[in-house]
């Protein structure tokens, strides 16, 4: 994923076709009434569909596409002749995308491949008067209209899905390991907010098997409440299975830290912290052993811990091995 062709939000001006109305047509043969009603109906509007596609990462494609706007149904003909349907547009979107109202309201939400759903419905056809017929009435005037097209605002959320979220301060050393264990290639360096936008790795592991992980742009105390990168990626977090929590070594208290960012994903979504947690401990390349034996005393409880170094390559088979127990136990 290139980080500056990033895209996680776009708002859409959406637009379904109207339905076709139906015909009132007549036929004329001698012995029926007013010739006979022939009328055909109303061609369908065209649909606005959202299509799951795993090949795409970004909304980028669609972030300059402001107005969609399907064709509309055409009206019926004679001869018992239906309109043609309104052509239908399809959005191509990554999977992880919700589409929502302007007031928050979720619509719908892609995560497969090829999933198709629709976004905005077209209007339906009107009948022809051939519908209407009867042994009293066998000339009926009236034919349906079709129905009116749809409009709407939508917006468009991508919430990634990965096997496994990193949290942490920035400078937590994320995008090191994300970088260490797959071949993403994260931009890093020693100031905060390094990582602007979420990155993706997949980490191979044993025997063929292989998980994703996603690197999410630094937390900071305060960002449910918008400061620093404030929530805007946070809402990442939502669709990973597990999420792994990275403090550094040099932290002066790594409890207290651990409870920070507790704290600030319980403000996001009280619902994050029934996610499966683990804890590693990172840039232990600057400590020796019996410091980290010392450290071990101080680990907030509750959730397993690991040392590791992403330089030294220290414990990063180990690190791999409790991702994979935790996601499949």
């Amino acid at each position: 994923m290139a980080s500056n062709n990033f895209i996680d939000y776009v708002k859409l001006i959406c637009r379904s076709g109207k339905g076709g109305a139906g015909s009132h047509h007549f036929f004329r043969a001698k012995g029926l009434p007013n010739g006979g009603p022939d009328g055909g109906d109303g061609g369908r509007g065209g649909h606005i569909i959202l299509e799951g596609n795993s090949q795409l990462w970004t909304l980028l494609h669609l972030q300059y596409q402001k107005h969609v706007f399907a064709k509309d149904g055409e009206g019926g003909g004679e001869n018992l002749r239906s309109g043609a349907q309104g052509e239908d547009i399809v959005l191509q979107v990554p999977l992880g995308t919700v589409a929502r109202d302007p007031e928050g309201g979720q619509l719908l939400e892609i995560t497969e491949h090829g999933q198709r759903l629709v976004l905005v419905p077209g209007g339906r056809g009107g009948w022809g008067n051939d519908h209407f017929k009867n042994s009293i009435n066998q000339a009926p005037t009236y034919a349906q209209p079709g129905e009116p097209a749809i409009e709407a605002i939508i917006i468009l959320e991508l919430k990634l899905l990965a096997d496994v979220g990193l949290v942490g301060f920035p400078n937590a050393g994320k995008s090191t390991l994300l970088s260490v264990v797959s071949a993403a290639k994260p931009k890093i360096a020693d100031y905060a907010f390094t990582t602007l936008v979420p990155n993706l790795g997949v980490v191979a592991y044993r025997d063929y098997k292989s998980f994703v992980m996603a690197d999410i742009p630094g937390i900071i105390e305060g960002a449910a409440e918008g400061k620093g990168l404030g929530t805007r990626f946070l809402r990442h977090i939502e669709r990973n299975s597990m999420l792994l929590f990275m403090i550094a070594c040099d932290s002066p208290d790594i409890a207290a830290e651990y409870q920070v960012l507790l704290g600030e994903l319980e403000q996001f979504n009280p619902e994050l912290l029934e996610k499966r947690r683990l804890l590693a401990i990172t840039k232990t390349d600057m400590i020796d052993e019996e410091l980290e034996t010392e450290m071990r005393l101080a680990l907030p409880e509750g959730v397993p811990a690991i040392f590791i170094s992403s330089l030294a390559n220290k414990n990063i088979v180990q690190l791999k091995d409790l991702i994979w127990k935790a996601l499949h136990e």
